[in-house]
């Protein structure tokens, strides 16, 4: 029995090597993409009572509060730090939160995943970065599986929310080609940037376009709240934080890959905790765009171009 425990451990490292990562760092980044995972679930639950602007509003409040302390002028990047922070608070996640309220978390969770190729095509446009035919498969993948979910019958009925989230990536894609040229300027520092930026103007956004603000702020009960604090602190803060402390010793082909467990995650939860139906063309085109994603994240090798 002893014998056989040990084999046991010895194909399971064996396995682990193969990720290229420790044990614990391993576990880590399983841990980083259940908090993603669950996040759409807080803020769905939330978005229940809140409209999406004024969670928004609350959830960049909060982060202000504890990143205050980070902000600092960086001189002659400023205009860069500012384009990041605008797409990726107020404008990005004012998209994304109203897709969340009109739709279902397992298709808003799929369809996010096209910021990767979204970005891989703005930093052929703008970075003259080249792209070999494994990503370019990638990017059709990634674009057909999304197609595929936005063709289903059930989709229609929130097809405006997708619309949205599509939005959503679109602009968040914006940000991450600023951020690729962007240098010195910590995860943190940016992190309370951008809700510096968004919390104000989402606040008013939400006291123009949304009604009784102080009122549904008086009346939340735990559960809701529950949620605005989660997406704040366990998913923005411990997540990026910890995301950023493993690509400080991984490579991005290491992390990327795993980093597909966060919609997988989001689709397991929204079915077992939300009671989500997942038909049989959303779970292929969630099969067939996540796959696009993950080609398109795995570094191209610089092999002999076969012209392929």
């Amino acid at each position: 029995m002893a014998s056989i425990n040990i084999r046991r451990l010895l194909i399971l490292a064996g396995l682990l090597r193969g990720f290229g990562m420790t044990p614990l760092h391993l576990g880590f980044m399983v841990l980083i993409n259940l908090i993603w995972g669950f996040a759409l679930i807080a803020a769905k639950v939330s978005l229940d009572h809140f409209p999406p602007l004024l969670f928004a509003a609350l959830r960049f409040t909060l982060i202000v509060f504890v990143l205050f302390p980070f902000l600092k002028i960086h001189k002659g990047r400023m205009k860069e730090v500012i384009i990041i922070s605008l797409c990726a608070g107020p404008v990005g996640f004012g998209f994304f939160f109203l897709g969340l309220a009109l739709s279902n978390a397992s298709v808003v969770a799929v369809t996010s995943q096209l910021g990767v190729p979204f970005a891989t095509i703005m930093s052929i446009v703008f970075l003259k970065e080249e792209v070999h035919w494994r990503r370019w498969l990638g990017i059709s993948l990634s674009f057909l599986g999304v197609m595929v979910i936005s063709f289903d019958p059930n989709v229609f009925t929130y097809i405006d929310g997708l619309l949205f989230v599509v939005a959503s990536a679109l602009v968040g894609s914006i940000g991450t080609i600023y951020q690729r040229q962007i240098k010195n300027v910590g995860v943190f520092e940016l992190q309370a940037w951008i809700a510096l930026a968004a919390a104000p103007l989402m606040l008013g956004a939400s006291f123009i376009f949304e009604s009784d603000i102080v009122h549904l702020i008086k009346t939340a009960n735990l559960l809701e709240w529950s949620g605005v604090f989660y997406v704040a602190f366990a998913s923005s803060l411990v997540g990026h934080a910890g995301i950023y402390y493993l690509l400080q010793r991984y490579e991005v082909t290491q992390t990327a890959p795993l980093t597909l467990l966060s919609p997988v995650f989001t689709v397991f939860f929204a079915v077992m905790l939300l009671g989500e139906v997942l038909t049989t063309r959303m779970m292929i085109g969630a099969a067939i765009a996540l796959t696009g994603v993950l080609i398109v994240s795995l570094r191209q090798k610089r092999i002999v171009d076969t012209g392929f």
